[in-house]
């Protein structure tokens, strides 16, 4: 299965303009010295709510994803860690109402790179290989730190960019259980942003912390490279911060997920999934994805 694990943290992350995302088997162990790399497509449409000052009404978005990834593992003592790299381009097209007439924004380019290091710090067998899928029951622990790296198409002249001209750092707590076919997980995180000092309007724009959880039920099959995810996933918080004024925005959002691999061969896979993004507060997006993804391990 591992195979197939970075296509679909590859396309779900990146198929939203916000860092909160789904990642099943995040912490499923993969033999030191492994390298994964993978690439991705998502199209996505949803319906977005914004503040009522901006006078924006009826606003669509709808938009094209593509990206690719990396992943390596190595030894850190007789501990696995582990690398990841994803780099987004995106197309994407917002449509509406501004003060009562049409109007639309299209943007196009790079979105900012997320760059991640995890470590298992517990339930491994060995520094140097995977447990066998489907045949034992286990509990892993991990911790990991992500940090996105801005360099994403930004104007300060936009409110709608594919970068956001700061970064963030997401410390993550995971814990995974393996009985047989069957595989249970859960990863706590918190998103800590940076300042955007250069934000729309000549503002300068802060956030308070985003906290989210997430779980996922994993299924692999007695066919080897083939599993079905079903996950769901809850953030709050994250309230912005305009010139020192609270906006009263903070997030409520909820997250589901179902995801399908297959095999190409003995070192290839392919994967599609369905994402389904909600608000439960007067601000925010409603998006539905569509992804599918390549993946190959050597």
């Amino acid at each position: 299965m591992y195979r197939s694990l970075a296509i679909f943290a590859l396309l779900v992350s990146t198929a939203q303009a916000a860092a909160q995302d789904l990642e099943p088997r995040r912490w499923t162990a993969l033999p030191a010295g492994v390298n994964v790399v993978a690439a991705g497509y998502v199209g996505l449409q949803g319906d977005v709510i914004f503040d009522p000052a901006l006078k924006i009404e009826g606003a669509e978005v709808s938009g094209h994803v593509v990206a690719v990834s990396y992943v390596r593992s190595f030894k850190i003592g007789n501990k696995l860690g582990r690398f990841d790299a994803v780099v987004p381009w995106q197309n994407m097209r917002w449509e509406g109402l501004l003060d009562g007439a049409p109007a639309t924004a299209e943007r196009v380019g790079l979105a900012d790179p997320i760059l991640r290091f995890s470590i298992l710090l517990a339930g491994v067998p060995a520094a140097d290989g995977a447990q066998d899928e489907g045949k034992k029951s286990n509990t892993i622990f991990g911790v990991a730190i992500a940090v996105s790296v801005p360099v994403g198409e930004y104007s300060s002249a936009s409110l709608l960019n594919l970068g956001q001209n700061r970064g963030f750092v997401r410390p993550q707590l995971g814990v995974l259980h393996t009985r047989g076919k069957w595989s249970y997980e859960l990863t706590g995180s918190t998103f800590i942003y940076g300042e955007n000092d250069d934000f729309f309007g000549d503002v300068k724009l802060k956030q308070d912390p985003l906290y989210a959880i997430q779980g996922h039920v994993i299924r692999v099959f007695d066919k080897p490279g083939y599993w079905v995810a079903l996950s769901t996933g809850y953030g709050w918080k994250g309230e912005t911060i305009v010139n020192g004024t609270r906006s009263g925005d903070s997030q409520k959002r909820w997250l589901s997920s179902l995801a399908y691999g297959i095999p190409l061969g003995k070192n290839q896979g392919i994967s599609f999934a369905y994402l389904r993004d909600r608000t439960k507060t007067d601000n925010g997006a409603n998006v539905d994805s569509l992804a599918v993804g390549w993946s190959m391990i050597f």
